[in-house]
Order: structure tokens, then C-alpha cells, then sequence
């Protein structure tokens, strides 16, 4: 420590130094300062931003800068989104099969599904209607409305649900009807009374039948039943008229 002081103090040795080197010499360096008191750092403290810089804050400070300018750049080329359009649904349809002295139009009219939807009713009887059915497509019917020898409707359409207020099969020639109802039940048709009941009544045995299951299970005084026989065919109708007569013969 002598030694550069006395070095220093010798006026032909600073002569030969570089200019500002001593200067350089007198500025305190900031590694091996000593620490400065807590009153000091809360009187001067070091902004955040200027002791911490880095390519990634100035790439977030830029695209943030980005982000705030670009609706101002696009605003003058877009326009303002106008007032939303209502959706419209189509009206759902609704096939009555029925014959024309009951009017289903007026007992629909005004009535929506689910306070929205609109019902259209078309009306037909089993004799004026045609369909296809599919497995992916549903069931497109094909209505022909005749009065009085006239025709007044010819459409097709897809229901999209069905009330059936017919028989679909009787006794009289050509009115059977069973086909058809196969036909909606294989297209997947909603229906508002079953299409299972629809068919099994295509059929009075089979109903009956039913009815003699709810006999022997409630027995004949809650639910009394009419005596009957069921032939399958007309031939053991024969052979007990056959019998009966014989029987009296032999009387």
C-alpha cells in the first residue's frame, strides 16, 4: 500500500499514465461497494423496468403494442354486425287418419308445440293415402283426396307425427289397411295413440284374447267377460254342427 502511494505521489509516473485513467481509479466500483442502508434503498429505489430487460419483455411489450393498435387499424374496414335475425321453424305436420265428418283442422288451430311450433294438420282416410318407408329417411306419404269423385288434394309430404282415429283393417273388401301401418311403424313415425294398439285391433280374437288375461286375473265379478268360442278356420265349425246334428238324429 506504501508502495503505490508513493508511486502515485511521484509526479513523472502519473505524467506517463493514460488520460482519464485516474479518473477511471476514482470512480467507485459497484461490486465491491459497500451495501447501502435500508434508508437509503427505500430513499432511492431502482424502477423495475431498467434493472430488467430482455429480448422476450420487448418481444411481449410489442406484440401487446400489436394487439392494442389492430382494432384501431381495422375498425375504419369493418362494419358494425347488424341487429340478429330470429329463426323461423318450419311447422310441424301432423297426419290424422280419419274419415271427413270430424274436422281436425279447428281443433289445432292457434295450438303451437312447446308454445313455438306451428302444427299443420292433413287429413285423409286410410283408402286415400300411399307411403314409403326407409331406414334412414323416415316415411314420405302420398295423399289423394277425393270428394264426390273429385279430386281435391294431391301432395306428398313427411309427417313428422300422426293420430290415427280409424279401424285399418275390416271385414269388406279392400280395407285392409295393415300394410300401411306397418309402413309408419317401420318408418319410424311418432304416433299419438300406439301403433302397436293400432295393428292389434286390426284383429278382434287377438283383442278378446287379451281382455281373457285380465279375466282370469281379476276374476268374472270385477270383470265379466261374454261367453265366446274361437274357431280358427270354419272346418271345426262344421264338424261340431256335424255332431250336434248326429246327436239329435240318434235322439
Amino acid at each position: 500500500m506504501n508502495f503505490l502511494r508513493r508511486r502515485l505521489s511521484d509526479s513523472s509516473f502519473v505524467a506517463n499514465l493514460p488520460n482519464g485513467y485516474m479518473t477511471d481509479l476514482q470512480r467507485p466500483d459497484s461490486s465491491t461497494s459497500s451495501p447501502a442502508s435500508p434508508a437509503m434503498e427505500r430513499r432511492h429505489p431502482q424502477p423495475l423496468a431498467a434493472s430488467f430487460s430482455s429480448p422476450g419483455s420487448s418481444l411481449f411489450s410489442s406484440l401487446s403494442s400489436a394487439m392494442k393498435q389492430a382494432p384501431q387499424a381495422t375498425s375504419g374496414l369493418m362494419e358494425p354486425p347488424g341487429p340478429s335475425t330470429p329463426i323461423v321453424q318450419r311447422p310441424r305436420i301432423l297426419l290424422v287418419i280419419d274419415d271427413a265428418h270430424t274436422d281436425w283442422s279447428k281443433y289445432f288451430h292457434g295450438k303451437k308445440v312447446n308454445g313455438e311450433i306451428e302444427i299443420r294438420v292433413e287429413q285423409a282416410e286410410f283408402s286415400e293415402l300411399n307411403l314409403a318407408a326407409y331406414v334412414t329417411g323416415g316415411c314420405m306419404v302420398d295423399m289423394q283426396v277425393v270428394r264426390n269423385g273429385t279430386k281435391v288434394v294431391s301432395r306428398s309430404f313427411k309427417p313428422d307425427f300422426i293420430l290415427v282415429r280409424q279401424h285399418a283393417y275390416s271385414m269388406a273388401l279392400g280395407e285392409d289397411y295393415r300394410s300401411l301401418v306397418i309402413g309408419l311403424q317401420y318408418g319410424g313415425l311418432p304416433a299419438v295413440n300406439s301403433l302397436y294398439s293400432v295393428y292389434n285391433f286390426c284383429s278382434k280374437p287377438w283383442v278378446f284374447s287379451q281382455l281373457i288375461k285380465i279375466f282370469h286375473s281379476l276374476g268374472p265379478e270385477k270383470f265379466p267377460l261374454v261367453e265366446q268360442t274361437f274357431f280358427p278356420n270354419h272346418k271345426p265349425m262344421v264338424s261340431a254342427l256335424f255332431y250336434s246334428v248326429s246327436l239329435h238324429d240318434a235322439e
